[in-house]
């Protein structure tokens, strides 16, 4: 079994994804913790494999507890559940080692997808580890191990529509804070407005977002879609 450590100062979110780790087989919660300190002292028993961090804790970022970790000579392994997404932010977590950056708010389909690549790592890196690295296939197999595969669609998902770009545009508008339309969300993301129109639609029919209608001169209304927390 891999032992997670669950970080997050937010107590109900930690167990959301406490759950979410608990469902994935060969995984299971040894901690939670809610500050940079307490998850320290958890990583200091020696009992973790694998911490889940959010960056925004009451004591000190996620970050600077990874390098508090490594300074410390800890190389326990981390993926960054967050939601900070600024480019700064995300480049200094590749280069503290974090594996995997997942942006709040998240599916259990999209957590799973990295858990599942992190579990297949560990199994690369036993079966390689035995024997001692031969050659550059070997090297690729560990670092191939941890690829997801962004453009297949996630059960559930429409013919053509991925969970990463669903991540993506609920990312979005959970950060707005109120609703948007889809020349919005387009715009926020990169995505031409008929592909979010169509994301956004299936969002809204599967009970994700919520649709408001606001009307203008045109006579026209006009579609917005806001977040609906889970």
């Amino acid at each position: 079994m891999i032992d997670v450590l669950v970080v997050d100062d937010d107590f109900r979110v930690a167990e959301i994804n406490a759950k979410y780790v608990g469902k994935v087989p060969g995984f299971r919660v040894a901690a939670r913790a809610h500050s940079a300190a307490q998850a320290l002292a958890a990583v200091e028993r020696g009992t973790i494999d694998l911490v889940l961090l959010d960056h925004y804790l009451p004591d000190r970022t996620g970050l600077e507890l990874v390098h508090r970790m490594r300074e410390q000579g800890h190389g326990t392994d981390v993926i960054m559940i967050t939601a900070a997404s600024d480019v700064t932010t995300v480049q200094r977590a590749m280069r503290l080692g974090a594996l995997h950056y997942l942006v709040k708010p998240f599916t259990f389909a999209a957590l799973r997808t990295r858990l599942d690549s992190y579990a297949a790592l560990r199994r690369t890196v036993d079966r390689v580890g035995g024997r001692g690295l031969t050659g550059q296939e070997q090297v690729d197999r560990i670092f191939g191990a941890l690829r997801t595969s962004p453009a297949s669609s996630a059960p559930g998902l429409p013919s053509g529509q991925s969970e990463p770009t669903t991540d993506l545009i609920c990312g979005v508008l959970h950060r707005a804070g109120h609703p948007l339309s889809a020349h919005e969300v387009a715009a926020e993301t990169g995505l031409s407005r008929s592909t979010a129109q169509r994301y956004l639609r299936h969002l809204e029919q599967a009970g994700r977002l919520r649709l408001s209608l606001k009307y203008g001169d045109t006579g026209r209304p006009e579609h917005r879609y806001a977040w609906v927390a889970p």
